[in-house]
């Protein structure tokens, strides 16, 4: 088998795998704000009805459904918005290079995103289950 036929073979289930791994590493974001975990510590004192609480359940419930695949075009969809606004409200006042402003995360979540809601969830989602039914 050549590497052609492998990565053929491969690249759905690691569409899959990009949007399973995005969705947790995205996760811990609102968890930090929301559950305390980890501890983060400029969100020691977030009150749940602000901005950054708002933030917080936008990234716990759409990581959720991007982790198991539900509504994952709409999801990704929004999620990249969101974190398009993010960074032009948190990171680009502080300048312009996201090197230096700390938005490289927030930009890369942005395309991720992006690149997941116009590729689709991949076959290891319920999308894909109810795609089969």
């Amino acid at each position: 088998m050549n590497l052609d036929a492998i990565t053929t073979a491969w690249a759905p289930r690691l569409l899959s795998v990009l949007r399973i791994m995005a969705g947790l590493l995205f996760l811990q974001h609102g968890t930090a704000k929301h559950l305390k975990f980890p501890a983060v510590p400029m969100f020691a004192k977030m009150e749940t009805a602000s901005l950054l609480g708002a933030a917080g359940a936008i990234e716990i419930v759409g990581s959720l459904l991007l982790i198991v695949g539900l509504f994952t075009r709409t999801t990704a969809f929004v999620l990249s918005g969101f974190m398009a606004v993010a960074y032009f409200m948190a990171h680009a006042t502080h300048g312009f290079y996201p090197i230096l402003n700390g938005g490289e995360l927030a930009i890369l979540y942005c395309f991720v995103f992006l690149y997941i809601a116009a590729a689709g969830p991949g076959p290891w989602s319920y999308d894909a289950l109810q795609k089969k039914k």
